[in-house]
């Protein structure tokens, strides 16, 4: 933690279901970061609203998050973990394994969606600002939350920035994963352009991994459609290099997976710390429209180059397929429950269309123009139906252009929604 900064960590108590505020209850963790300098001033709140699924706030260093120390020059900033991740009541593999009935398992977890987040954040913002509304900075799904916070609560809120996260206001799961995979395939090409003999290594590797049966250090199998999720770094600025490197070291002189390799692969692909990253990220287009039903899985079907035995291999991305829930350890517990999400009819839409075209609470985006998570053609149809927006594209950066950028992307973000830029 940077010297500088003084922290409050704050844990809110809030209902399950928010539409049953007399029943379960969990608890939401919070933390305050400020000036040092300016700790005891009345400061406007900006609250951060992390991306995910299942991902929780960033914890601060020296350094990191780059756009901190500007916000904090202005703001008194919240970093909070959304419910389920972090120090949040967290729903880890270890808690889902407690639920005795899959059924059971899949209600909870349906309380855990953008609405209910939103509804948390509602309960705290009164806590702490008395009323008052604050600003928002939602990076990735925290944009998705930010356009159910302006359709639910729009007077909690003075201004929202939002850097890579406009979702499509009515897309379905089956409408983002015709988008995605053309996306990805392009990417994994670029990669390959760069690396050529990366394509071979990952050929090599999953014709080893086809043969014979290798094990991570946790016992699980390394499958070859476990060693494709692993495209889903190809998405960020340093992606390219951070694959290629663990490529570098991923043969030993004899042709098999050195140590090194399969625990770096146990750790990118386990879902240990966010489990709910895959467990929740169809429900994002739950919005009535019938059942998500493994949209990504049933999607493959209408892109033959990503068979397994495809050269060069094509590694996939942002999608979660029904046999992860096989392969993966830290997502095994959530195995049927997942199914029974997959399944669900009853989502509640998480965006009011009519209220967004009327929104007036200033809205700043940036639009990645090579975004491979979040589709610009969708995020730049969406910001046309929002009121008070104003939209940024660019291909400076990949998804994770707000971290980094330094603080420009949150300057000019800011800037944008004052009118000054």
């Amino acid at each position: 933690m940077n010297p500088a900064y003084a922290t409050v960590d704050h844990t809110f108590t809030v209902p399950l279901d928010h539409a049953a505020p007399g029943g379960d209850t969990i608890r939401i963790f919070a933390r305050e970061i400020s000036d040092r300098s300016r700790a005891h001033e009345k400061l406007p709140w900006l609250l951060y609203l992390q991306g995910g699924p299942g991902g929780k706030s960033p914890r601060p260093s020296a350094t990191s998050p780059g756009w901190l120390a500007h916000a904090l020059t202005t703001h008194r900033v919240l970093l909070l973990d959304q419910r389920g991740t972090g120090r949040s009541t967290p729903l880890t593999a270890r808690a889902a394994a407690r639920f005795r009935d899959p059924a059971q398992l899949a209600a909870y977890l349906g309380h855990f969606r953008a609405d209910a987040i939103v509804a948390d954040a509602e309960l705290i913002r009164h806590t702490l600002c008395g009323g008052e509304p604050w600003e928002t900075l939602g990076q990735s799904y925290g944009g998705f939350l930010t356009l159910t916070y302006l359709s639910q609560a729009p007077e909690g809120l003075r201004a929202c920035y939002v850097a890579g996260g406009l979702p499509g206001l009515t897309a379905t799961a089956d409408d983002v994963y015709a988008r995605t995979y053309p996306r990805v395939r392009d990417r994994v090409h670029e990669f390959y352009a760069r690396y050529p003999d990366d394509a071979r290594c990952l050929r090599q590797l999953a014709d080893l991994l086809t043969a014979q049966d290798i094990r991570l250090p946790d016992g699980d199998r390394l499958t070859v459609r476990r060693l494709r999720t692993l495209g889903l770094l190809l998405g960020m600025g340093d992606g390219f290099e951070r694959l290629h490197w663990l490529l570098d070291e991923a043969l030993d002189a004899a042709g098999e997976p050195t140590d090194t390799f399969l625990y770096q692969v146990m750790n990118l692909t386990g879902f240990t710390d966010n489990p709910l990253y895959a467990v929740l990220q169809e429900t994002l287009y739950g919005q009535g429209a019938g059942p998500t039903g493994w949209a990504a899985s049933r999607a493959l079907a209408a892109f033959p180059e990503f068979t397994e035995a495809a050269d060069p291999l094509l590694l996939t991305g942002e999608m979660i397929y029904p046999l992860m829930f096989e392969d993966i350890r830290g997502l095994r517990p959530f195995a049927q429950a997942a199914d029974l999400l997959a399944r669900r009819t009853d989502w509640s839409p998480l965006y009011d269309p009519d209220r967004l075209v009327a929104n007036r609470v200033p809205l700043a985006a940036i639009v990645y123009h090579d975004d491979m998570y979040v589709d610009a053609g969708l995020s730049l149809d969406t910001a046309r139906k929002i009121g008070a927006a104003r939209v940024w594209v660019t291909n400076e950066w990949e998804h994770d252009g707000l971290t980094a950028s330094g603080d420009r992307v949150l300057t000019r973000l800011m800037d944008l929604a004052a009118g000054r830029a």
